[in-house]
């Protein structure tokens, strides 16, 4: 199976994504925020990691999807046939990752070393990747109950997103379904649980939609409205030493995995319910939405920090 997200030829890093678009620097900013919450993922489709600060860099956040868990043939890994890897936890150090699941010992992998070097694939698309190794491919063998490996992404290999929905833009990716990062906010998780409360069901967590960045209110300004994020036409983030430019450049639609609570891995067809009473969007052909697919224009390498500035204009 083939992602249309994904561009499925390999490609060269031209110059500075930047030099291809033209900044209104006149218009006032049409909403203001803040980063609320920063999340990566290191496994993908184990559970996420919440940050105080983030580096950014071509592939979104760094060491976001840098690992995936695959079959015996290659193939990726996730929630949507084994629920129970929501139960994986990494804790990111300076030197190593830790990955703790329930009934299993502490896996410790340096995060500068890997094994051999092997093809695998994700979302029919073939990606260079190493492998992590006997010890990593047993853990997760027992762990999930069928033949698993661990591996790394070759950060040689160039993975783009589709250039249809980037307007051209070479954004790359490691191990994510598409695009290197997902942007949501909280007054979007606040209507979808005064709905599912509304009807009975309990509230749900962020994690359930993954994102990397969660915008919040800026003290002051105008609340965000539920969805705001999804008629951004860029995001701007003040950091410490210059300006972060994001585009968010698609619906991100949604599968079983927000059904799954990632506290137990038990699933309940609640969130789609209710997702499907108000979110089904045009712009996938009425596919279910939450949060927006984002690719990075300007500010490779700063520091993203929660609690910094963030403004924007509206694309409608």
């Amino acid at each position: 199976m083939q992602n249309p997200d994904l561009n499925q030829a390999v490609v060269t890093r031209n110059g500075p994504l930047e030099s291809l678009f033209v900044t209104d620097t006149t218009r006032p900013p049409d909403f203001s925020a803040v980063i609320a919450q920063l999340f990566i993922y290191p496994v993908k489709s184990c559970a996420g990691v919440a940050l105080g600060e983030a580096l950014l860099t071509e592939t979104g956040l760094d060491l976001d999807r840098a690992w995936m868990v695959v079959d015996e043939t290659g193939e990726f890994l996730t929630q949507r046939e084994l629920p129970r890897m929501a139960l994986v936890q990494p804790q990111v150090r300076a030197h190593d990752i830790v990955l703790r699941a329930p009934g299993m010992l502490a896996l410790h992998l340096a995060i500068d070393q890997v094994e051999a070097a092997v093809r695998v694939k994700v979302w029919g698309q073939e990606v260079a990747a190493y492998d992590m190794g006997a010890i990593a491919a047993q853990w997760f063998s027992d762990f999930l109950g069928v033949k698993a490996r661990l591996v790394r992404f070759d950060p040689e290999h160039q993975r783009a997103s589709s250039l249809s929905w980037t307007d051209g833009v070479q954004a790359l990716n490691q191990f994510s379904d598409g695009y290197p990062m997902l942007i949501t906010s909280e007054a979007s998780l606040a209507g979808l649980n005064a709905k599912l409360l509304a009807a009975g069901q309990p509230a749900v967590s962020m994690s359930r939609f993954r994102p990397n960045i969660v915008l919040g209110d800026a003290p002051g300004q105008e609340a965000m409205a539920a969805h705001d994020e999804d008629r951004l036409a860029h995001v701007d983030i003040a950091t410490a030493h210059s300006r972060v430019r994001l585009q968010p450049v698609k619906p991100c639609p949604r599968c079983p995995i927000v059904n799954i609570d990632p506290l137990s891995a038990s699933s309940s067809p609640a969130v789609n319910d209710m997702l499907q009473t108000y979110r089904q969007d045009k712009r996938l052909d009425g596919a279910l939405s939450f949060g927006m697919n984002s690719i990075t224009l300007d500010g490779f390498d700063q520091v993203l920090k929660v609690g910094q500035s963030v403004t924007g204009t509206y694309r409608f």
